[in-house]
């Protein structure tokens, strides 16, 4: 039986069924270790990024042990934001790895056996309806300043704004409202695959959709085939 997916970049998100009704609020500081690392490992996506377009514009293909590097990456961004305020969505602390883990965060990009040449160069430019988007939901739109400094103290972005909502639905009742969660991780879907698109590491072109759940949407061709398995 042969499985079709809707996208070569899976985002997968599992919900944690008793989360802490406060730790959300100090996730952050713990988190710190992970921002330092992150700080340099997204420093040196860039770079590789850019490197591994100069290949793919004389090869056609994505050097394998980059393309590891970069997805790499991206999976730490997903777990930790997953843990943090992209989503609140678990209290396991995230592991210090590029490997992909069982941890309840995981992200994932089919390695192309070839890709165009020619749209190296013109990525960025059919991505931009998407970039605008992602640029709208990942901006800050609150920042707050302390008064006796002048210096920023803190942003939020509308992602950031619908986390902290959920957060504190959390504080107040205990629970994580269900569709609030659904809708954040189909938010992070979409970036993830526009980063995907841009960083080289597909041909796929983004769909304009909102995929929200936790998990990737099945196609048709799944649905028969789980359903043609099934007893009757």
């Amino acid at each position: 039986m042969t499985t079709q997916i809707t996208s070569p970049v899976q985002l997968h998100g599992r919900f944690d069924p008793s989360p802490s009704r406060w730790l959300w609020l100090v996730k952050m500081v713990l988190a710190i270790p992970h921002f330092v690392i992150l700080a340099v490992l997204n420093g040196a996506f860039i770079l590789v990024t850019l490197a591994s377009g100069i290949v793919i514009l004389f090869t056609g293909r994505y050097p394998r042990s980059l393309f590891d590097f970069t997805v790499g990456v991206l999976r730490w961004n997903w777990r930790v934001g997953f843990y943090v305020y992209a989503a609140l969505g678990t209290d396991s602390y995230p592991p210090f790895t590029l490997r992909d883990t069982e941890y309840p965060a995981r992200f994932d990009v089919a390695y192309p056996a070839r890709l165009s040449r020619g749209l190296v160069v013109v990525k960025w430019m059919l991505a931009l309806p998407h970039v605008a988007i992602v640029i709208f939901v990942m901006a800050n739109i609150l920042t707050f300043v302390p008064s006796s400094t002048g210096s920023s103290g803190g942003a939020f972005s509308i992602v950031n704004v619908l986390a902290v909502i959920a957060g504190v639905f959390l504080l107040m009742t205990g629970r994580y409202p269900q569709p609030l969660f659904d809708l954040l991780i189909g938010i992070n879907r979409w970036i993830y695959r526009v980063v995907a698109y841009v960083g080289f590491m597909s041909d796929v072109y983004p769909p304009f959709r909102l995929d929200t759940g936790a998990n990737e949407p099945r196609t048709a061709t799944d649905e028969r085939e789980a359903e043609a398995i099934l007893p009757s």
